[in-house]
């Protein structure tokens, strides 16, 4: 099956081609237009977005599709980004599926964005497939999953607050660094001392058992603040900034990491796979492996696959297109939804 994907959830206008069939499948293209636009205001402004969403659409599959070397009549299906996102960016994207679906008799299927992040590091790394703990890391979401089987999801923890992604892009403004800043903090911190700002472990506490409600659960906003407090009392700010950056740093990540053990251990699970835009942070993966020990496979992707892209779209798109789930012209564009096969706690 040869199928195309498309995502438009937030600032990344992309679209591409992926055939293949099962766990065993090959990218034939891939397009991702990021909008540069949104560092002018320091974070991503949704009117903004859609409007380049639809400027940009048509010239992107296009794209994809000559990359590919095919038409659309040598598809098999259309996959798109339908939830969750900002509306407006949503709602380009899903147009667009829709206007090639009405016009070609393509079937449509709509996809959630997270459950692409989950399949998104198997598309290079053919043994990040079930059974696994998943890790979803990204400006909008940090949540744990029990992935037990594709379409299976048990929901472990999640962020009680604000998103890894997140945390990382406000203590680089508070630094003074460009948006968006996840890689620019990671850089800095690279030049930082480990010992000078050492922020506490949010939501990690000895006494913490399997069973209890913060076992798995996540909290970035007392880091963040703790940031701003450190910043503020720096008599020296470009002496301190790299310290901080790794004070920070080494706080989210090693806190995650100790979540993500706690998963493995309880689980028996030997792989462990991260997913969204936090997820080819080198600290991360470093962290992550360390504390789930030598026995176990910690599979990242990278910085093109981490980020919001149609190939991620188009893989799971493939295996909901293989089980039958096929979406109608009605398919909603919707801000919030649950992962289809996710089971809460």
């Amino acid at each position: 099956m040869r199928i195309l994907g498309i995502e438009t959830s937030c600032d990344e206008t992309s679209a591409a081609v992926l055939r293949g069939s099962g766990d065993a499948v090959q990218l034939e293209s891939l397009v991702i237009l990021s909008q540069d636009v949104h560092r002018i205001f320091g974070g991503v402004v949704p009117e903004i977005a859609s409007r380049q969403h639809l400027t940009s659409i048509i010239p992107v599959i296009d794209q994809a599709l000559g990359d590919a070397g095919v038409t659309l009549a040598g598809l098999d299906a259309i996959a798109v980004t339908h939830a969750p996102g900002l509306v407006g960016a949503l709602l380009v994207g899903v147009a667009a599926a829709k206007g090639l679906s009405l016009s070609t008799g393509l079937p449509l299927v709509g996809v959630h964005h997270l459950e692409g992040h989950l399949f998104a590091t198997s598309l290079e790394h053919p043994s990040a497939v079930p059974p696994f703990i998943a890790l979803l890391v990204s400006g909008g979401h940090t949540m744990l999953l029990d992935v037990s089987a594709w379409g299976r999801y048990q929901l472990l923890g999640a962020t009680r607050d604000d998103a890894a992604g997140e945390a990382f892009d406000k203590a680089a403004k508070l630094l003074g660094l460009p948006y968006p800043g996840g890689h620019h903090l990671e850089a800095l911190a690279r030049d930082g001392d480990p010992t000078r700002f050492r922020f506490t472990r949010p939501m990690l506490r000895r006494d913490q058992r399997l069973g209890d409600d913060d076992y798995y659960d996540l909290s970035f906003s007392g880091l963040k603040t703790a940031v701003m407090l450190a910043v503020k009392a720096s008599p020296n700010i470009a002496a301190d900034a790299a310290h901080i950056a790794r004070g920070f740093q080494d706080s989210l990540t090693e806190t995650l990491a100790e979540k993500v053990a706690r998963a493995v251990r309880a689980t028996g699970h030997t792989r462990v796979v991260l997913g969204g835009g936090v997820a080819c942070n080198r600290a991360l993966v470093s962290a992550v492996q360390q504390r789930a020990g030598s026995g176990v496979a910690v599979l990242a992707p990278s910085p093109r696959i981490a980020t919001d892209n149609a190939a991620m779209i188009a893989r799971a798109g493939l295996y909901h297109a293989e089980q039958g789930h096929w979406a109608s012209l009605d398919l909603p564009a919707t801000s919030g939804a649950t992962i289809p096969g996710m089971r809460p706690r």
